[in-house]
C-alpha cells in the first residue's frame, strides 16, 4: 500500500481547484440505472470509489466509460442482483438501491462496507422502501427487496442523529418512478442531496424541495438520458482551506461554492484565520496566532463530521483549549492516537468528545491512516511537523481526494508518494 512522505515547516503558497464532489457522483451514477438512455456525468474526480462504483455498474449490466473527468453510462439491460464482493467495500454502493427496485421491482444488494467510523446501520433506506411497497429481508449477507409496484407515500427519515444522506438519496431515486406523490419529510439537506435532485430532474423526474426537510416527489412512467456536471467538493475545499491555515501559508481555492462551507468558514473566522470570498474562490491566510473554539458537528448546514479531524489538526497548534464533540458517528477519534504519536495533547471524554490542549509543537513520526479524513488530519499535520511524516495506508486518501499529492505539491509541501507492492 502505498504512503506519502512530507517533510514538514513549508507554508502552502498558490492556487488550488477543487475537484468534484466524491459524495455527490456516486448516487448521480447510481441513479443512471434509472433509465435506459445514455447519461453523460461531467466533473468527475478521478477516484478510486468512482472507479469502484463503475465496476459495481458494470456487474450489473450497465455499459460504464470512464475518461478524464466524465462518465458515459448507458444501463439499457440490467439485472438486480449486485456483486457481493464488490458492494460490501465500498458504503456508497448501497445507493443503488433504489434505482434498482424502481427499475426492476427487485434489488439484491450485499450489506455495505466502507471506512470504519463507526455503526452505520441501513434501517431507514429499508423504511423508506418499505414505505413504498417493497418487502425487504436479510438473506445470505444480502438485502433482498422486492416490490410489485412502487407507491407515493409519506415518508419520515429522521435518525437518531438526523437525516439520513444516502437513505434520502436511495428513496429519492425509488420514488421518481412510483405511481403518485411520495412526501419525505427529515430529508437531508446536504448540497449532495440537492445535486442529485438537479440530475434526476434533467432526466425528467419531478422533485421539489431539495434542500430543505421536505422533498415532494411526483413519480413519472419512464426517465430519459442527460449531461450534468457534478457540484464542486465542500470537504476537499473545506481541507485545503485548513490546510493554509495550519501551514500559516497563502491559498487561493478555485472553482468551490463558499455556501456549502458555511459552517466551517464561521469557525476558521472565529479561529482569527483571515480569509476573503470572491466569485467561484476562496483566499486563505495563515494568522500569527490562532484562538481555541468548541466545535459540534451537525448535519447539513452544521459544521460536517468529514472535516471535524481537520479541524483538530488546527487546534493541535492552537494556545488554550478547544474542544470539539462528533454528534454524527461514534468511533470518529480514531486519528487522535496517530496526532499524538505526532505530539498532540488531546484527551476523550464520554466518547465523543475530544479536549485538545493546544500549542505543543508536532515532530514529524510515522502514522497510521484509519479513514478517509483521519488521513487528511494526519497530512495537514504532518505539513506542520517539525522533520519527516510517514503517513502510511493511504488508499483512504485515493477514495476521497484526487491527487492530493500532486496539489499539494504545487502549493509548495514537500510531498512525496511512495509507491509499495
Amino acid at each position: 500500500m502505498d504512503s506519502l512522505l512530507i517533510e514538514g515547516g513549508v507554508p502552502l503558497r498558490g492556487e488550488v481547484d477543487i475537484s468534484g464532489a466524491k459524495n455527490a457522483v456516486l448516487p448521480i451514477m447510481a441513479a443512471a440505472l434509472l433509465t435506459e438512455e445514455t447519461c453523460v456525468i461531467r466533473n468527475v474526480p478521478n477516484l478510486s470509489d468512482v472507479r469502484f462504483m463503475g465496476r459495481i455498474l458494470a456487474s450489473l449490466g450497465a455499459e460504464v466509460k470512464i475518461e478524464e473527468g466524465t462518465v458515459q453510462l448507458r444501463a439499457a439491460r440490467i439485472h438486480g442482483r449486485g456483486d457481493y464482493e464488490l458492494i460490501r467495500k465500498m458504503r456508497g454502493s448501497v445507493c443503488i438501491l433504489g434505482p434498482l427496485l424502481a427499475r426492476l421491482g427487485v434489488a439484491e444488494v450485499s450489506l455495505p462496507g466502507g471506512c470504519v467510523i463507526g455503526s452505520r446501520p441501513i434501517d431507514l433506506h429499508l423504511k423508506g422502501m418499505e414505505a413504498l411497497g417493497g418487502v425487504a429481508e436479510i438473506k445470505g449477507g444480502y438485502v433482498v427487496v422486492r416490490v410489485g409496484e412502487l407507491v407515493g407515500n409519506q415518508i419520515f427519515l429522521g435518525g437518531r442523529v438526523g437525516p439520513t444522506v444516502l437513505g434520502t438519496a436511495n428513496v429519492m431515486m425509488a420514488a421518481v418512478l412510483a405511481r403518485g406523490r411520495t412526501v419525505i419529510e427529515s430529508a437531508a439537506c446536504e448540497p449532495e442531496v440537492v445535486d442529485l435532485a438537479t440530475f434526476l430532474s434533467s432526466m425528467g423526474a419531478k422533485i421539489s424541495g431539495a434542500g430543505s426537510p421536505t422533498i415532494e416527489i411526483d413519480g413519472v412512467p419512464a426517465l430519459g438520458g442527460t449531461t450534468h456536471d457534478v457540484i464542486p467538493d465542500r470537504i476537499e475545499a473545506a481541507t485545503f482551506a485548513i490546510a493554509a491555515a495550519a501551514t500559516r501559508g497563502e491559498i487561493e481555492i478555485r472553482g468551490l461554492r463558499c455556501e456549502h462551507i458555511g459552517a466551517v468558514l464561521d469557525k476558521l473566522k472565529e479561529a482569527g484565520v483571515p480569509f476573503q470570498r470572491g466569485e467561484g474562490s476562496l483566499r486563505v491566510n495563515g494568522a500569527d496566532a490562532f484562538r481555541p473554539v468548541d466545535v459540534t458537528t451537525q448535519p447539513f448546514a452544521g459544521f460536517p463530521t468529514d472535516v471535524q479531524a481537520q479541524m483538530m489538526a488546527l487546534m493541535t497548534l492552537t494556545d488554550g483549549i478547544s474542544v470539539i464533540t462528533e454528534r454524527i458517528f461514534e468511533s470518529r477519534f480514531m486519528h487522535v492516537s496517530e496526532l499524538a504519536r505526532l505530539g498532540a495533547e488531546i484527551a476523550i471524554e464520554g466518547g465523543a468528545t475530544a479536549i485538545i490542549k493546544g500549542g505543543r509543537p508536532l515532530s514529524g513520526a510515522p502514522v497510521m491512516a484509519s479513514d478517509l479524513r483521519a488521513s487528511a488530519a494526519l497530512v495537514i499535520a504532518g505539513l506542520v511537523a517539525d522533520g519527516r511524516t510517514d503517513v502510511k495506508r493511504i488508499y483512504h486518501l485515493d477514495r476521497g481526494y484526487e491527487r492530493i499529492d500532486e496539489k499539494l505539491g504545487k502549493l509548495g509541501g514537500r510531498v512525496s508518494r511512495l509507491r509499495e507492492t
